[in-house]
């Protein structure tokens, strides 16, 4: 018996393809990008009123309606240039604040709008300054805080604003190079932190808005992402804090302000505590968010326990709380089940009763939503990678998160980077989802949450490390028969956008194509461009980075810069930016496009003039995804709704490349749209 085994043929790897997709509706990108039926709904502080945005002649603008008749709702703005986004209710509930800027310059001015609708009235605003809101206090309803720095680029000076007559008063002359502060349930001001030169913070106690000269708590750079004070409870007695000084993940303390006895609160070692629901009023923690895959909140004490409890026995953990009353009687709940639109429920505490006041955006309702997968994925040194994976319809018949044959990928790169991707419904995955690939978004090393160690292993890794991070996420996705090698693209915007352009510029041959939005693509430009107002934030950013004051840290700055690689670019590249970006500036596209066509590279750049970090205006992103799912059709062969004239009504400008997508006109430097 026996003989020489014969050795057997490794099976072929299979090659991605889109599935079949016949039974599943092409989704219109509109119902996804355009502006939702009803957003961002918050209560009044005294209950009785609850306001959202929604369009008015297709520009999202501001509703209010009483709570007992959401029906009834009116618009009590009539904006017509500039959707709003940012919006909060003056501690009086008569009035509404809202924060606007100029095309996404981020120039922010403050504006107040009674209740009950009329024009809006000015509260705050300067030439080329911004207004910051440093504290409003449901126990102070005639006045709020406020930083503006129209004296010195770099600082915001404090004021106190009468929200009757405008009228503001000096509170703090911030010659002292104060970054941030914390007040109290007064609006005392009690905490002012003050960066320092080697990447770590100051925090100086405040007494009458007189910062102390010396410091009480100095946080090393090493805890710097990881470590701050959250607030004030008991009445100012108590100062909670989210902090990682010797540990890695940041644990929740409280802290006696008169003593400085520290009592730990709650702790998890996979990531860090810091979301804290407090009283409206006093303060005191109720509940904290613990995210690590997914956001669950768990109680501290008694005081909301039970009501957490009834939001879990009817939601699971798909909620999360938008804002409450100030008597803390009445709570917005926002449910976010990914495979259905997302809904608004009103909360009543006294009664424990659950209303379901409407669908975030009703034409979604029925239509095949994708679910999105938590996972675990080991980069090759053993960190682990929080990444999120959807999907398409119909392509894992027994729902065990792997497709029953590999499909494209697209593999999407948050910003920041120090920032992190999260469990929730995305626009953008259910389009990518819906025309047939999957989408994989990892968590890679230098995003934040994930404790004090993850965030420094980013340190330096700018094109390096980090992107091995985003290596390792494909390759799991190939070794788990998700997609194939050949048929995986890369797109992001911010850093996100900068991991797609050195993705195509150090790595060329791993990607089919990428798409960036708003990515810089030469570090030492990004740097030296940047806000005034972010001068606080300098020091850390060149010890994340590199220092362009040291020869070593500018040559560090060039070589991980993708413009100085353009050369090795093979794959196609689409590039989006807005003209009015203060953070990423329009020269940062230019750079690269002009280094592609150059060299006769080609590449596909859209501008778009009314436009700063990110799209802000439904037509605009309705236009630039026709561009970017016409794109990945070209690249991966999936589903794509034609451009049609999707583009057409958008502002975005065609500066080159418009030949090489479908649906766009040929001729360089075409303007479509206004």
């Amino acid at each position: 018996m026996g003989g020489t085994p014969v050795a057997s043929t490794p099976a072929a790897p299979k090659v991605a393809r889109v599935p079949d997709m016949s039974g599943v509706p092409l989704l219109p990108r509109d119902l996804l990008f355009g502006d939702a039926a009803r957003t961002a709904v918050r209560i009044s502080p005294d209950g009785s009123k609850l306001s959202w945005l929604a369009p008015v002649d297709g520009m999202l603008n501001l509703w209010v309606a009483p709570v007992a008749d959401p029906a009834a709702a009116k618009p009590v703005t009539a904006e017509k240039k500039r959707p709003l986004s940012r919006y909060f209710w003056a501690p009086d509930s008569q009035s509404l604040l809202i924060a606007l800027d100029n095309d996404g310059d981020e120039n922010w001015r403050l504006f107040s709008v009674p209740a009950t609708g009329g024009a809006m009235r000015t509260l705050v605003a300067a030439k080329d300054s911004t207004v910051t809101v440093e504290a409003i206090s449901p126990l102070v309803g005639d006045r709020i805080v406020v930083g503006l720095n129209d004296r010195d680029p770099k600082w915001h000076d404090l004021y106190s604003v009468d929200l009757a007559t405008g009228h503001r008063t000096l509170l703090l002359r911030n010659d002292g190079q104060y970054a941030r502060w914390m007040f109290d349930e007064k609006l005392n001001l009690r905490l002012a932190r003050k960066n320092g030169a080697d990447g770590g913070y100051d925090l100086h106690r405040a007494d009458g808005f007189k910062v102390e000269a010396t410091p009480f708590e100095t946080i090393a750079f090493e805890e710097s992402q990881t470590t701050r004070p959250l607030g004030f409870g008991g009445n100012g007695r108590t100062l909670y804090w989210s902090d990682a000084r010797g540990r890695d993940t940041a644990a929740l303390f409280a802290v006696d302000v008169a003593t400085g006895a520290r009592t730990l609160v709650a702790e998890d070692a996979r990531a860090d505590l810091g979301g804290l629901l407090t009283d409206p009023t006093t303060g005191d923690a109720e509940a904290f968010e613990l995210n690590y895959t997914t956001v669950e909140y768990r109680p501290v004490g008694g005081a909301i326990a039970g009501d957490i409890a009834i939001l879990k026995q009817r939601f699971g953990n798909d909620f999360y709380l938008g804002s409450r009353s100030s008597d803390n009687r009445r709570w917005v709940v926002v449910v976010d089940p990914i495979k259905a639109p997302g809904e608004y429920w009103l909360y009543d505490r006294p009664t424990k009763a659950l209303t379901r006041l409407f669908l975030s955006r009703p034409d979604l309702e029925g239509k095949p939503l994708a679910a999105m997968h938590p996972l675990e994925i080991k980069s090759r040194d053993g960190l682990t990678l929080v990444s999120y994976l959807t999907l398409p319809p119909g392509s894992d018949a027994d729902a065990d998160g792997v497709p029953d044959h590999p499909v494209p990928m697209v593999v999407i790169v948050h910003g920041g980077p120090w920032g992190r991707s999260e469990y929730g419904s995305s626009p953008t995955h259910q389009l990518l989802a819906n025309r047939g690939y999957a989408v994989l978004e990892p968590n890679f090393r230098a995003s934040t949450g994930f404790g004090k160690a993850f965030v420094a292993a980013g340190n330096g890794e700018w094109g390096r490390k980090m992107q091995d991070d985003l290596l390792d996420a494909v390759d799991w996705a190939v070794a788990r028969g998700v997609t194939s090698q050949d048929k995986v693209a890369i797109m992001g915007g911010s850093y996100g956008g900068y991991a797609t352009l050195a993705a195509l510029t150090m790595t060329p041959d791993r990607f089919a194509c990428g798409v960036d939005m708003v990515g810089p693509s030469n570090l030492e430009t990004l740097l030296a461009s940047m806000p005034a107002h972010w001068e606080s934030m300098r020091n850390q950013l060149y010890r994340r980075m590199g220092d362009p004051r040291t020869p070593e840290g500018l040559a560090w700055l060039k070589e991980r810069s993708p413009v100085y690689l353009a050369d090795r670019i093979t794959k196609p590249l689409l590039i989006g930016q807005g003209a009015k970006d203060p953070r990423v500036k329009v020269s940062e596209a230019e750079q690269i496009v002009d280094a592609m066509t150059r060299r006769s590279i080609p590449v596909t750049y859209i501008l778009f003039p009314d436009e700063g970090h990110g799209l802000r205006r439904a037509p605009n992103r309705i236009g630039w995804n026709a561009i970017q799912e016409q794109f990945l059709a070209n690249c991966l062969g999936g589903r794509a709704e034609p451009v049609g004239t999707s583009f057409a009504a958008s502002s975005g400008q065609v500066k080159v490349g418009g030949s090489l997508i479908a649906g766009l006109a040929p001729a360089e430097a075409e303007t479509a749209g206004k």
